[in-house]
């Protein structure tokens, strides 16, 4: 993964891929000589609607950009024409990241104040990436938590369908498009109908047929045999047109006099289960692939309504995370360096305190199934294994990078190792996640400093 996949910026602009208060702060930490050594931590408050947990995911963009973040000729421009000052710009010149990053492996399920990321370096450095790490990780987990919570429905009512992307169109950009392919991947997709993300990020690529395919013939009939001459026995055949169950009566008998073992049909209109099994009945042995407000609500209702479908097309609710297209994501600082020591920092303001210090979150199963996590200080031992890994140190990355297929699979063991109630698309249950007797100790000793203001 290159930065070339971010969208329309490349290594020259990608570093500008920040908001102008970033930069002005990081012009006064280093014209000011105020540039400790600082933590952030990017975690969010509370999970959206009938969202029982959430999948990290985007870590792999957050590690790429930080290899290929440089202020090239080109943005150094730009800032010297928006205002920065020399020495500024010089710095900026030979600006590389040369901290540390600890994550939670993509894939992982996490839930509300439990780091996704946490950021150590220069107060100038680790600030630079505040509005690249939100932008790329919380978009990529609500995707990749829509795409989970259909592949866990599928796996409970189901009998392994496929699940393809079908939501570039409707994406909100480029780069949402391609992030969201990814995303859906890395929560248990199939792959993508969008081939520049089956490009830049190997996702196999599956396509049917357009409507104006067949309008385009005039006949119906002339739009199959065409396509079926061009496919073969690879086709697949959309039939909802104009009379989907004429459609499939038409499909199987030009197949037929053609000599094609028709691969499949496409239904894209309608009473999708009631047409489904019609279709069915005229096409027992032909695959049948649904679309058309496809959700994890959607499949549910198909599936236990007796629908007959081998595959499913979510798009705009996928592609958007529609009923949740907003995470209330954040990337606090959260220790200083003063004095030589690094100091747990927090804030007060009403609705958005912060736990202090870098953290460490300790996951407790039993029989495979996970119980309970604990938040607790990044120095002490907490019950469970610690979820989060480190992946860069001194700006070099040292952990492996697993693919896609790896990621994928990381999604699935975690989806299906949280109680059931947790996994519920309706009214989830509340995972239990403690904080650790030392963390709260310390966040109620550095309260009451701050609210007295002896620091």
């Amino acid at each position: 993964m290159t930065a070339g996949t971010f969208g329309h910026l490349g290594p020259e602009t990608l570093a500008l891929f920040t908001d102008r208060y970033e930069l002005s702060m990081m012009q006064g930490y280093v014209n000011q000589g105020h540039t400790p050594d600082a933590t952030f931590s990017l975690f969010f408050r509370s999970l959206p609607d009938d969202r029982g947990y959430l999948v990290a995911a985007g870590l792999e963009q957050v590690v790429a950009a930080v290899e290929e973040l440089s202020f090239g000729d080109r943005a150094l421009a730009y800032l010297e024409r928006t205002g920065f000052d020399d020495d500024f710009l010089d710095y900026l010149a030979g600006f590389e990241f040369g901290g540390e990053i600890r994550a939670v492996p993509e894939g992982t399920v996490v839930f509300p104040d439990e780091p996704i990321v946490e950021v150590t370096g220069s107060l100038v450095e680790a600030q630079l990436l505040e509005t690249l790490v939100l932008n790329q990780v919380g978009f990529q987990s609500l995707v990749a938590t829509k795409a989970a919570r259909m592949r866990d429905v599928v796996e409970r009512y189901g009998d392994e369908q496929t699940l393809v992307d079908f939501g570039s169109r409707r994406a909100h950009g480029v780069d949402a498009g391609l992030k969201a392919a990814r995303a859906a991947y890395v929560g248990g997709f199939d792959g993508t109908s969008n081939v520049a993300a089956g490009e830049a990020f190997g996702i196999p690529t599956y396509g049917t047929m357009a409507h104006s395919w067949v309008q385009s013939f005039p006949t119906e009939r002339e739009a199959f045999e065409t396509f079926l001459a061009e496919y073969g026995d690879d086709s697949t055949l959309l039939i909802d047109t104009y009379d989907t169950v004429g459609g499939a009566e038409l499909a199987k008998e030009v197949a037929a006099d053609m000599g094609v073992d028709l691969r499949g049909v496409r239904l894209d209109s309608g009473d999708l289960v009631a047409l489904s099994k019609a279709v069915d009945e005229i096409l027992p042995d032909v695959d049948q692939f649904i679309s058309s407000g496809m959700d994890e609500y959607a499949i549910r209702e198909f599936l236990t309504s007796g629908g007959v479908g081998a595959g499913f097309g979510p798009g705009t609710a996928l592609t958007t995370s529609e009923d949740a297209p907003a995470l209330d994501i954040v990337y606090k600082l959260v220790a200083v360096e003063r004095d030589g020591e690094m100091r747990p920092s927090m804030k007060l303001s009403s609705g958005k305190v912060t736990y202090p210090g870098g953290k460490r979150v300790g996951r407790v199963e039993q029989g495979g199934t996970f119980v309970r996590d604990v938040l607790g200080r990044r120095d002490e031992e907490v019950d469970g294994r610690d979820i989060l890994e480190t992946v860069v140190v001194d700006g070099d990355v040292v952990s492996d990078r697993p693919s896609l297929d790896a990621i994928r699979a990381v999604t699935r063991r975690n989806v299906r190792a949280l109680p059931d109630g947790v996994r519920a698309i309706d009214d989830p249950e509340r995972y239990e996640v403690s904080v650790s007797d030392a963390l709260a100790a310390e966040t109620d000793a550095l309260r009451e400093r701050l609210e007295s203001r002896a620091i």
